[in-house]
Parts: structure tokens; sequence; C-alpha cells
């Protein structure tokens, strides 16, 4: 359970936060919220400050429908920021959200530590030989379709069981490239129902058969506030009952737009655990 982060070894047995920094103008929650490299900063030193240890940018919204952009316009978006945050925090562990090879070399280059790959190397089959010979820490999520068409692709004759097949190949394919690191995140709201995100959630213990730690990110996502019959704004009560939900069926990493909350239910679930 411990992965190596340029040089850094983060034991992943204990819980750990992932804030997440969209640079795109259409995310669900705060896209177009960083006006200048000011507000930027001000955030991640923040998240940073709230006990975060990754960081991950995005810069390719990947909500359902959202708009499909060119490489050169997420490497635009993307590369400079990162070039950014490695002078002004050089310790702080940068994650890219991306699933186009191109970038996550130009990103790693910049000074980022790992990739968080929606697609798993499927969107991109550059993408596992990329991050092999990048010697970096790789998460794949499960996702059918793209961001575009998956809304539509949330059939399953058995969803558990395709998901776990699904990591076993990418695992696999992972593996015989080289790479050592892996993180599988099960992804919630991607090509899943409301019901099927709740089901997943309750039987996400099974996917600890991997033996690989598990990335949990449903921060202030429909699930929630469908549910609840309010607004992304509205849901970070919920997204910590749901992340509570997630820490004691195994979780290793939350992703999440609310550092201090997230890691105070960390917190408060180990104090539990231990008890």
């Amino acid at each position: 359970m411990t992965i190596n982060c340029k040089g850094t070894l983060i034991d992943l047995s204990t819980p750990h936060v992932m804030g997440i920094l969209n640079l795109t103008p259409d995310s669900f929650y705060d896209g177009g919220t960083y006006k200048d490299t000011e507000q930027l900063v001000q955030q991640v030193a923040t998240m940073l400050a709230d006990g975060a240890t990754f960081i991950d940018l995005g810069g390719y919204s990947s909500r359902p429908g959202a708009t499909h952009i060119s490489e050169k316009e997420e490497a635009q978006r993307i590369v400079p920021i990162v070039g950014l945050l490695t002078r002004e925090f050089p310790d702080i562990l940068v994650s890219i959200d991306t699933f186009r090879s191109s970038i996550a070399q130009q990103c790693i280059e910049a000074g980022a530590a790992m990739i968080n790959d929606i697609s798993a190397g499927i969107l991109d089959p550059a993408m596992i030989p990329t991050v092999a010979e990048l010697r970096v820490p790789y998460c794949m999520m499960h996702l059918k379709g793209t961001p575009q068409t998956m809304k539509t692709l949330d059939h399953y004759d058995d969803m558990l069981k395709e998901i776990q097949f699904y990591f076993a190949e990418r695992v696999a394919l992972a593996r015989q490239h080289g790479i050592n690191d892996i993180i599988i995140d099960p992804g919630f709201g991607f090509a899943k129902n409301t019901e099927q995100n709740y089901q997943l959630l309750r039987q996400l213990s099974l996917l600890q058969l991997q033996d690989l730690p598990l990335l949990v990110g449903v921060s202030r996502k429909s699930m929630i506030y469908k549910t609840l019959n309010s607004t992304p704004i509205e849901a970070l009560n919920g997204t910590t009952a749901l992340n509570t939900i997630a820490l004691l069926n195994g979780a290793n990493i939350l992703r999440v737009h609310d550092v201090k909350e997230a890691m105070e239910c960390i917190r408060l679930v180990t104090t539990y655990q231990n008890a």
C-alpha cells in the first residue's frame, strides 16, 4: 500500500486526501472558479495547509456530456499551471487528471508526480506505455464509453463482476509494461446511474480483492444532490456522509473539493476503527 511519488514513499494504509483543482470553465461544481493565478495559488495553499497529500489538476471536463476539447487546448490550460505550482510549492505532489498520453508526458516533465486517467488507457492506447516510461504512479478509473456517451452506457448484467474483470485486465496490462504503483478508482458517476452508484459504494470492499489502493471520488456528485433534491453547492454534508462509508469500506484516497472536511472525516473514522 505504498506508492513512490518523486522519490517520496506515500503509505496509503492510512487514508489520504487528494484535493481537486479544475482548470476547466464547465466542471459541474467549480468550473471557471479561478479567474487568475493568484486565486489558484491561494486555493492550493489552503488545500495543502488543510492536509491534502495530492493536488489533482484537470484541464478536460469529464462531467456527463461535457464539451470535447483539443489536446492543444488542454495543454494550454494545464501545463503552465503545473510549472507554476511546482515553483510556488517545491514539495507539492501534483496529480494530472487526463486520458491523453501527450498531456501526461508534458505535465510530468513540468514537475507533476502522478497520472489519474479516467479511462485506464482505453481512450489512448499510448497512455500505459507512456506512464511506464515516465515511472510514475498511475490511477486508473472504470469507465465505459467517453464523457460524451457514458450516460447511455449504464447497463450491466453484473456490475461488480464487470468492474472487477475490467480492473483485472487493465492492471495486468499495466504490469506487463512495468508499472509498479497502481491505484484503482471505481468511477462513481461514470456510466453508472444513482442506484448503481450506491450499490457500488455498498460493495466497495469487494474491490480490495485487487490488493491495490482504492481511490474514491464522490465529492458533491449528483448521486448526493439528486438524492437530497439539492444542488452541488449544498452537497458538502452528503459528501462527508458518503466519504465516511467509503472509508469504512476500504477507501485509501478521498478525492474531494473540500480538503479540511475530508481530513476531519478520516481522523474520526480512524479514531473509531482504532478504539
